[in-house]
């Protein structure tokens, strides 16, 4: 009897728990459609609020606690671009490790309940190194990157396929059980197709139809693209898009990206956008009839190593986002949004499936009006103005509508929310200071480089080459050097005086160093590429060395045709000779890629013996081409960590092998009488990136993201290569404590 009862009960269980599966599976596997409202996941109309968090600009350790947080935070999906210069380095060799596990970040993705929106691309722009777009690919024979050419179409299909192919075999796809409801092609190539002639209108169809013919179950999408088939779905990207409408009446409205702040640039000051305002887009768009929105970013993460486009992105791409650089909610900001995500979503099913209507309630006053057959309204009240508060009669009830502001009745009788009505938790962010400590005392190993050519030239040539022909991005790096000899007749020498350099370059950054003595530093910044170095130099009679380390700070990473952008010197001449300007622009220049450490890879834990290095307890300062080391304990606590830089002049920086990445602690310009930095941002009005702009004279970026999870529990070996000069004594490890006010 006991048995068969014990039996029974384990085969009544057995079948619970296959019930119980098949139910989850068929749950789980959903078929994506959609029509001109939104979209249809499984059986239900869903509103789509998503939080793009990129899987390379952060580290795996970091990736559960992110997605956790855009979750608490209101979102129901995370996105991402793919990225091809990181998973296919090489032809045919792909990489999926590290920071770079495409499929750890998905499933996590999945584990936490949440959607997926992936944008294949494979170009993605965003503000990364050349676009995302491998620097290889550029050598091909006959490729023109984003056009109707055969190299291109190749090597973009090629790698799409892949992506696809490998993401089918984990079942990440929504019909196969996985998270990923949608997928993009191509990326805001509306702005750029004109200038490919009509061979960018082919290229265009012809990328929508490679995607399509993936057959991934769900759909794709082309941001900016006004002439989207009908086979892909048009989508906008702004700080605004509620006036946007898809570019066919049966395609849903989404918005691929709403950036709630903007990117920074080396030398630049620092960009905000108020929480209210982005508060405000939000609620204007799922008012006008919006489904999907995508915060782009609502984490930005780091640049790390030579990631960074631009060029002169920073390698911190915090982006003023919801969640910070570090991992910590940005407060009021994350919580104001959070609360707006819960207000709207008190109306998703009207939203999506009520009847909507517009009324006009006044100058700069309207409603939006969402009711069903039942007789259920929901309701969105905006004040346009950006100067007046006003007072709003709505169903006989007067509301009070703060100017530039969204206020959301679900009821169509309640104000749950309102877009300028701040009542969530402010923070208060510090970046606590923390020697270098070591359990044995520091102990500082040196090793200097001298200027120029080291070991044999890589080639020689009576002419300036361009710089990014020559590295293809396998270095920052490049040495252009020569000498001249000067007769002990010149006037200069009898004077006293001195002999001008003249340089102009392309771009990015030069360090000059004549007869191996650091001269100084010329570059150009974000807005204004090229530069000019004009300065006297102390040359004597007889042979005078000049080296020059010309240097990329990220390749252009959008534009029409911009794999065509160079950078490196154009001319190079000195003014003062007896016979007038010596013009060195056609002189026999040697050439030597790379500095020697790093192509010895002295950042690497082992490689100590490649050079001599000299132990010290008291770096030398003010010391350019040094390479500094130093085994280091974690810092206290578990606190987010920076390296704070303020001391050190422009280099980069590895812990235990990790690419920490570029640090430059380059003073943002001061403002100008029609350029100036604010005490306060107004949210009213629309937002543009120079509206509210703070940092004038201050270091661009002083602190740089060291993750926990790169620290070991001792013995941290930390690497700086500095290229100017600085003062490492100074370096400090900081930890970001977050107070809530």
């Amino acid at each position: 009897m006991n048995r068969v009862t014990t039996e029974s009960i384990a085969s009544t269980a057995i079948l619970v728990v296959m019930v119980f599966l098949f139910s989850w599976r068929s749950i789980e596997a959903a078929n994506v459609s959609y029509d001109h409202r939104s979209l249809t996941i499984g059986n239900r109309r869903q509103l789509i609020i998503s939080a793009a968090i990129h899987y390379p600009r952060s580290v795996p350790a970091m990736w559960p606690s992110l997605v956790q947080t855009a979750k608490e935070g209101g979102c129901n999906a995370i996105e991402s671009y793919v990225f091809w210069n990181g998973h296919e380095p090489s032809p045919g060799k792909y990489y999926f490790g590290g920071r770079y596990n495409i499929v750890k970040f998905i499933k996590i993705v999945q584990q936490a309940g949440m959607h997926m929106i992936l944008r294949i691309g494979p170009f993605v722009a965003a503000e990364w190194n050349y676009g995302g777009v491998p620097v290889w690919l550029h050598y091909v024979p006959g490729t023109v990157f984003r056009a109707d050419n055969e190299p291109w179409k190749h090597y973009m299909e090629s790698f799409t396929t892949y992506i696809v192919n490998l993401l089918k075999q984990e079942k990440l796809f929504a019909p196969q059980g996985g998270p990923i409801i949608l997928s993009q092609v191509e990326n805001e190539y509306g702005y750029y197709e004109k200038d490919y002639g009509e061979g960018g209108k082919r290229y265009a169809q012809w990328s929508a139809s490679m995607a399509v013919s993936q057959n991934i179950g769900v759909p794709w999408m082309m941001c900016q693209q006004w002439d989207a088939p009908p086979t892909v779905i048009s989508t906008c990207n702004g700080f605004y898009c509620d006036q946007f409408t898809p570019n066919t009446p049966d395609k849903p409205k989404i918005w691929t990206e709403n950036w709630p702040g903007w990117f920074k640039t080396f030398g630049g000051r620092d960009p905000h956008r108020p929480a209210e305002d982005v508060a405000y887009s939000v609620a204007r768009f799922f008012g006008k009839g919006g489904s999907v929105h995508n915060y782009y970013m609502y984490h930005g993460g780091t640049n790390f190593g030579r990631t960074s486009g631009g060029p002169f992105i920073t390698t911190s791409y915090d982006y003023e986002a919801p969640i910070d650089e570090y991992g910590l909610p940005r407060l009021p900001k994350w919580g104001h949004l959070k609360d707006l995500h819960k207000a709207i979503m008190l109306s998703e099913n009207l939203l999506i499936s009520g009847e909507h209507q517009n009324f006009t309630l006044g100058h700069s006053l309207e409603a939006d009006v969402y009711t069903d057959s039942s007789g259920t309204c929901a309701a969105f009240l905006s004040n346009l103005d950006d100067k007046n508060d006003k007072a709003v009669m709505f169903r006989n009830t007067s509301y009070h509508l703060p100017a530039w502001s969204v206020s959301i009745l679900p009821d169509c009788k309640t104000e749950v929310f309102n877009t300028a009505k701040v009542t969530s938790k402010s923070s208060k962010v510090e970046m606590l200071p923390e020697d270098l400590k070591s359990s044995s005392g520091l102990k500082w190993e040196v090793f200097s480089e001298k200027p120029g050519i080291w070991g044999a030239a890589d080639f020689v040539k009576n002419e300036l080459v361009d710089h990014i022909n020559t590295t293809k991005d396998t270095t920052d790096y490049l040495w252009y050097t020569t000498s001249i000899t000067v007769s002990d007749n010149e006037a200069f020498l009898k004077k006293g005086s001195s002999p001008v350099l003249f340089i102009e370059s392309k771009g990015h950054t030069l360090h000059v160093f004549i007869n191996k003595e650091y001269l100084g530093t010329a570059t150009g910044n974000g807005t204004h590429v090229p530069f000019k170095l004009k300065k006297p130099v102390a040359l004597k009679a007889g042979e005078n060395n000049i080296d020059l380390l010309s240097m990329t700070v990220g390749l252009a990473n959008a534009g029409s045709f911009y794999e065509w952008v160079g950078a490196g010197l154009t001319s190079v001449s000195i003014k003062g000779f007896n016979k007038g300007t010596l013009n060195l622009t056609n002189s026999k220049w040697s050439y030597k890629l790379s500095v020697e450490g790093e192509h010895l890879e002295l950042f690497k834990p082992g490689n100590s013996g490649a050079v001599k290095w000299t132990v010290t307890t008291k770096p030398p300062k003010k010391q350019p081409l040094t390479w500094y080391k130093v085994v280091i304990e974690p810092p206290s606590g578990s606190e987010p960590v920076g390296l704070d830089m303020i001391s050190m002049g422009k280099g980069m920086a590895w812990l235990n092998g990790e690419e920490i990445g570029r640090y430059w602690p380059r003073i943002a310009r001061k403002n100008s009488p029609n350029d100036e930095c604010v005490k306060e941002c107004d949210y009213r009005g629309k937002f543009m990136p120079d509206k509210c702009l703070t940092g004038c004279g201050e270091p661009s970026q002083r602190w740089y993201h060291v993750p926990r999870s790169w620290f070991k529990s001792s013995g941290n070996e930390l690497v700086i290569f500095e290229e100017k000069g600085g003062n490492p004594m100074k370096i400090k490890l900081s930890k970001r404590k977050v107070s809530v006010v």
